[in-house]
């Protein structure tokens, strides 16, 4: 997989479609269209990973007489350049504004675990600031 690089955006068709790629790993049109809750045509699933593939997202190899698709990119550093967008399109760049959005939404339940795991990130974040 290469590094992240600025690759065009994706419609919410093909966001879905590479969720279910990074899930898998390696998937075809049928394991695609088997984790997605309202597939669309099978012709329409080929056409949006042709599309993907032409952005860049994604690559195909050949299986037998099937198409294996990969993300081309490590899911790591494409969901870190998406909580960067993110952070300065909806929170003015700022990571406290973000997060604190995030955990006050009633909806999310945190574990106890989680929490003291982010608490010590922070303070070994601060530690290489002081």
């Amino acid at each position: 997989m290469r590094l992240s690089a600025q690759l065009p955006p994706l419609s919410r068709r093909e966001r879905e479609l590479l969720e279910i790629i990074y899930r898998l790993r390696k998937s075809t049109v049928t394991e695609i269209m088997d984790q997605m809750e309202e597939p669309p045509t099978r012709a329409a699933v080929r056409f949006l990973l042709r599309v993907m593939e032409e952005k860049g997202h994604i690559r195909h190899s050949k299986r037998g007489r099937e198409f294996v698709y990969e993300a081309t990119q490590a899911r790591q550093s494409v969901g870190k350049s998406a909580l960067h967008n993110v952070l300065h399109t909806f929170f003015d760049g700022s990571l406290q504004k973000g997060l604190g959005a995030y955990l006050a939404d009633p909806k999310v339940q945190y574990d106890g675990d989680e929490l003291a795991e982010l608490a010590r990130m922070i303070e070994e974040a601060k530690n290489q600031y002081d």
